[in-house]
């Protein structure tokens, strides 16, 4: 198995190169048929590494497809992995969107300028992936010993998919979070932005750059309240540590949705991976129509509530409808996903019609 994961990390490692070194390797701002052009590449490369995982599964390569999966208590085959892969997948993928509304009311309140803003998404994914990887290989272990903490899952599960439901969401300033307070408290903050830089020195070159490329010069009056030579953060590095806590936050109830699909930990991680490398592109082609997709929320609500009550049941759902039920939970949740968008595209119309 060593060498079936030494081989995707150095292929993700390999993808991110080309996006940050290569097509992005000079601050600019992300167009509207770039970031189409670049999600539908993202997700073509997700779903065409369920051929990859069929294979790897049918054949065994590599230790894949050996073990039994503590989810349903079966050996993942060809079929079996790919379809469970793609549920995951798309669930990771949906939920991700949830995610993207946050990331826009935190550009927002933080005033990022677009040039700069796939630079914070990239360091921010790159955090997000070392996190769930730590949350992924912890839950695996959990599920390996203690198979009623799926239980637990499928019950937090519900419960998130409630609040969702009938709770609404306040936004608030990031200002008053406890980790931007707590960071303002310990480390100096420069009152304007630097160029692309998350950390300046005072007196340095970098502290004087303007804070949008081609405006004039701006006196940074809290750059010159501090000793010259002393590391400063900036409202960027303010940005990318709130990105990074909402991922995290967010994460508490992915991780658990993709362990009520399944406990194999390759199939876990790769399809999170996946999901989460076309989220900076997903960014950028969906924040500016999020508006318009109001019943969205309330439709991933319905997955996360569907996804938790299989895990609470999911053997005898399994004796109800046999060994492609996980198929047709894949299809419950596109089903669910297009039901929102459609809902949501034909209350916008009406709301024009009658405007």
């Amino acid at each position: 198995m060593i060498f079936i994961w030494t081989g995707f990390f150095t292929f993700v490692i390999v993808l991110l190169a080309l996006d940050l070194g290569v097509l992005h390797r000079k601050a600019h701002v992300v167009s509207m048929k770039e970031a189409l052009l670049m999600s539908g590449v993202w997700i073509a490369l997700g779903l065409a590494f369920a051929v990859f995982v069929y294979y790897g599964y049918e054949n065994q390569w590599l230790g894949l497809g050996v073990s039994v999966d503590s989810v349903d208590d079966t050996i993942n085959d060809g079929q079996s992995a790919a379809v469970k892969y793609l549920t995951g997948y798309i669930v990771e993928k949906s939920l991700s969107v949830d995610n993207i509304f946050v990331i826009a009311m935190l550009f927002g309140f933080f005033a990022v300028p677009a040039i700069y803003q796939h630079r914070v998404l990239f360091w921010g994914i790159m955090g997000a992936l070392v996190m769930r990887a730590v949350m992924i290989v912890v839950g695996a272990a959990l599920i390996a010993k203690f198979h009623w903490i799926l239980y637990v899952f499928g019950g937090f599960l519900i419960l998130t998919a409630i609040k969702m439901l009938f709770m609404k969401t306040h936004i608030t300033d990031p200002n008053n979070n406890i980790v931007v307070k707590m960071i303002r408290r310990f480390f100096p903050v420069t009152s304007n932005y630097h160029g692309e830089h998350f950390l300046v020195r005072a007196g340095s070159p970098a502290s004087k750059e303007s804070e949008v490329p081609g405006s004039p010069e701006k006196h940074d009056e809290a750059v010159s309240r501090i000793k010259t030579g002393t590391l400063m953060l900036t409202p960027l590095a303010l940005a990318l540590i709130m990105v990074e806590t909402t991922d995290l936050i967010f994460a508490v109830d992915s991780i658990p949705a993709i362990f009520a699909i399944t406990a194999d930990p390759f199939l876990v991680f790769t399809s999170n991976v996946f999901a989460l490398l076309g989220l900076r592109s997903l960014y950028f082609a969906l924040a500016g129509m999020l508006k318009n997709f109001k019943y969205l929320k309330p439709a991933l609500a319905m997955v996360m509530l569907v996804v938790g009550i299989k895990m609470l049941t999911a053997k005898w759902l399994k004796e109800v409808l046999g060994e492609y039920f996980n198929f047709y939970l894949l299809g419950a949740v596109l089903l669910i996903l297009a039901a929102g968008v459609v809902v949501s595209l034909l209350a916008r119309s009406s709301e024009e019609k009658v405007g």
